[in-house]
């Protein structure tokens, strides 16, 4: 960056003689030192000089040219002080164009209070860009009425900076311009733009949105604004110019003595460019001061666009707020709007802004807020967003995130400058439910004997994509088949509290999404069967559960118990045909005994 700088800066020292002649003149009544040493500077403090501009990172603008209008050597004056007064005439900041300075300043002292921003400096910056958009030329929204655009940064007199946003912020697609009130190159607008009003859009020609856009950028890399050091090289990075830097520091230094609002469009007009010729400092609007103690000189006439001694014009009349038409905000056909944990709701809340004869009314701003305890937000983060209406004077709010809280919460739709004409739109959270199911126990085919039990540990895991489905039921249910899944009152079972046998059980996922199946056993029922798995709203598998028969063994024969095992029984008689079998004697009957009466005696 720094050769290109080295081209920015020596165009710069080239056209911006006036400043320089103008500076000359003015610092000859002041003390040389009055901008670089203000009351509350801080140790660390230093001179421009002390800072080396190739070690600045890239800036705002691009090294556009400014405007090198000084401020009058007077003291602001009361905003009651004669409008011919220059003191007073060149202290008025058209009113929306302070407003979004100071809004900006509180944004910041919110999100990083040790920069010690003051909106002065915004001003200041501002004014020198822009004159405060073209004496605020913006609309009752802040947003410029025609576009304000620095000169093409081809690398001819400027630095050589190609099309960063495809023109769709500076209308060039070949080089990128500085755009918008405060003059930001649409690469830097990429990184730093911001959306300070609300409407869901970071637009550099809206003063609210580049004056926070600007807030930040000079408070980056944890910069103290209350330091004279801090200040220069927030300045210095804006625009690596000495002659940018000390422009800058005499609106910030006139501008804490004392500014005041004035109507939109009725803002001093810019005065010349640094990219002018060369022209005399004695004819710099404000005049120069005398040497040494010489009173200071007359006041110095009115802007060129106000002839001396003229009032300036009657400011124009702010356009009427269409919202003051719109008697009620209708329901332009939300639907349902309910979506599961972490998801986008299919839904977007739209309204229409009507008139009493239901007419829709354009370019009214409605705001969108997500009251309840879900975590549901728009996309973005935001619990509020801000949406013009068309031209048939509907607004349809950004995409709905829901959070990891289930229950219910409302969207409100009100006019944004009319917070009592709105509507509410109910809207809940669901619980998530599981898309896939996946086995996690690493083990294999699940089988077992009759009369035996299955394996355990069986786990699964529910998820939705690649989201743990944490606290879900998950219903486990033994059934004939995957295809059809029939109960069964017989085959694998589960055993309930008593022991008893049960084919269902209604289990729940733990933290981190995963369910244990409890042990599993098979009856004397053999055959194919399936463990379904249903989780609540969600995915089903199954898994095949086999019963096998029990292995069969050959029974062992029983001995007779009238055999000695150990002894072969005798081998029975054979006759043997040829040989007469031995017949024993016949014994003669011994003779019965007689009565004596009757017997004859023995011889």
């Amino acid at each position: 960056m720094a050769a290109q700088f080295g081209r920015r800066l020596r165009r710069g020292a080239a056209t911006t003689a006036v400043a320089a002649a103008a500076m000359a003149a003015l610092t000859a009544s002041q003390a040389p030192e009055t901008f670089l040493a203000v009351a509350d500077g801080r140790p660390g403090d230093s001179k421009p000089e002390d800072i080396a501009l190739e070690d600045l990172e890239d800036t705002a603008t691009g090294g556009s040219p400014y405007y090198t209008d000084l401020p009058p050597l007077a003291v602001p004056d009361s905003p009651t002080t004669s409008p011919g007064a220059q003191g007073a005439y060149e202290a008025g900041i058209p009113a929306t164009v302070l407003q979004a300075y100071k809004k900006a300043e509180a944004q910041l002292r919110r999100a990083k209070p040790r920069c010690n921003l003051k909106w002065q400096l915004l001003a200041a910056i501002g004014k020198v860009e822009s004159g405060h958009a073209r004496g605020g030329a913006v609309d009752v929204y802040g947003t410029t009425r025609s576009p304000i655009l620095g000169p093409v940064l081809d690398g001819g007199d400027y630095a050589n900076i190609k099309d960063t946003d495809g023109g769709r912020y500076d209308g060039d697609a070949r080089y990128d311009r500085a755009v918008g009130p405060m003059q930001f190159i649409p690469g830097t607008w990429s990184s730093w733009g911001a959306d300070a009003n609300g409407d869901g859009k970071r637009d550099p020609n809206n003063i609210f949105d580049a004056a926070l856009a600007a807030a930040r950028y000079l408070c980056a890399h944890d910069r103290d604004l209350a330091t004279v050091q801090g200040r220069e090289q927030a300045i210095l990075s804006y625009n690596p110019s000495r002659e940018y830097l000390s422009t800058v520091l005499y609106w910030y230094d006139y501008y804490r003595t004392g500014a005041h609002s004035v109507p939109n469009g009725t803002g001093p007009l810019p005065g010349p460019r640094s990219d002018d010729p060369p022209a005399d400092a004695g004819e710099r609007r404000g005049g120069g001061g005398g040497g040494g103690g010489d009173p200071p000189a007359p006041a110095p006439t009115p802007p060129s666009s106000t002839p001396p001694g003229t009032v300036p014009p009657s400011p124009t009349p702010p356009p009427a707020d269409p919202a003051l038409s719109v008697a009620r905000l209708l329901d332009n056909g939300t639907g349902a709007l309910t979506a599961v944990q972490g998801r986008t709701f299919g839904e977007r809340v739209s309204v229409k802004a009507a008139t009493n004869a239901g007419s829709g009314v354009a370019a009214v701003k409605v705001r969108f807020t997500i009251t309840g305890s879900t975590g549901a937000r728009f996309s973005g983060g935001a619990s509020e967003a801000v949406v013009t209406t068309g031209g048939d004077g509907t607004a349809t709010a950004p995409d709905i995130l829901a959070g990891e809280t289930t229950g219910a919460f409302t969207v409100h739709a009100a006019l944004a400058t009319r917070a009592t004409v709105g509507v509410d739109f109910a809207a809940s959270v669901t619980a998530r439910t599981a898309d896939a199911l996946t086995r996690v126990d690493g083990g294999g085919a699940l089988s077992a004997a009759e009369s035996t039990a299955f394996a355990d540990g069986l786990r699964f895991k529910a998820t939705d994509g690649d989201t743990a489905v944490a606290d879900t039921a998950v219903t486990a249910t033994i059934v004939a088949s995957a295809d059809p899944p029939d109960a069964v009152t017989a085959g694998p079972y589960f055993k309930a509290a008593d022991g008893s046998a049960v084919r269902s059980r209604e289990l729940r996922t733990d933290a981190a999404g995963q369910v244990s199946v409890p042990q599993l056993y098979a009856d004397g029922t053999t055959g194919t069967f399936a463990l379904q798995l249903k989780a609540a709203g969600g995915k089903t598998v199954y898994l095949t559960l086999t019963v096998t028969a029990a292995p069969t063994t050959e029974p062992t024969p029983t001995p007779d118990p009238t055999t000695d095992p150990t002894t072969d029984p005798s081998p029975a008689p054979t006759s043997d045909p040829t040989t007469a079998p031995t017949l024993a004697p016949i014994a003669e009957p011994t003779p019965a005994a007689t009565d004596t009466a009757t017997a004859s005696p023995t011889p």
